[in-house]
């Protein structure tokens, strides 16, 4: 009996991959060592996003499910549970505990929709607005200079590559800033996205 090859095996991404390797389609971006200093990249870039609100978090007994939550409210005032659930894919149970700190902390505010009752639509109260405000200031400035190190072009191209890694379902969330509904598309039809902090400037 004929042995099957690789190929063979090889369901149909792991086929396509393979294919392009072969006939040298884009191997920039297709080599072993590319796509492994790019998980890499990912991972650093990560830690240096994450290190400086980790620490002020840890201040108030915090997580990053808590900067999750406060950063998605801030952004998307009177945005619904259902909603921020859609965003965050957790359980129930782990928003309910997050969010009800939040709301005990005074840092979010809750309160029923005027067409359906049953509807918690969430806002942050000032206190919130300044932690967010806090939690997101490093981040920012990282991504400012970033940016202005790496020129428009590559700004655009980093977008591009974000949104090629996120669910399809989620694509329409974000466009090219300059186009209507700037940055990310409002969920569930609750208001547009708000400006969170005064403009940044950068040397």
């Amino acid at each position: 009996m004929r042995q099957k090859t690789r190929d063979q095996w090889a369901g149909p991404r792991e086929q396509a991959y393979m294919s392009d390797l072969k006939t040298g389609f884009n191997q920039l971006f297709l080599r072993e060592e590319e796509l492994r200093q790019a998980i890499e990249l990912m991972f650093y870039a990560y830690r240096d996003f994450t290190v400086e609100p980790d620490a002020m978090l840890a201040k108030w007994n915090f997580g990053r499910a808590h900067h999750r939550v406060i950063y998605f409210v801030g952004r998307y005032p009177e945005i619904t549970v259902s909603a921020l659930l859609a965003i965050l894919k957790i359980t129930k149970q782990s928003l309910s505990r997050v969010l009800g700190q939040l709301v005990d902390q005074g840092y979010v505010a809750q309160r029923a929709g005027l067409r359906d009752r049953r509807q918690r639509l969430l806002t942050l109260t000032e206190k919130g607005q300044e932690l967010e405000r806090l939690l997101s200031e490093n981040q920012r400035q990282l991504i400012a200079k970033a940016y202005r190190a790496a020129g428009a072009a590559a700004v655009e191209g980093f977008r591009k590559v974000m949104v090629g890694m996120i669910a399809e379902e989620d694509h329409k969330r974000f466009r090219p800033v300059g186009t209507p509904g700037i940055g990310a598309a409002a969920p569930s039809g609750r208001p547009g996205p708000t400006p969170l902090a005064r403009p940044l400037r950068v040397p």
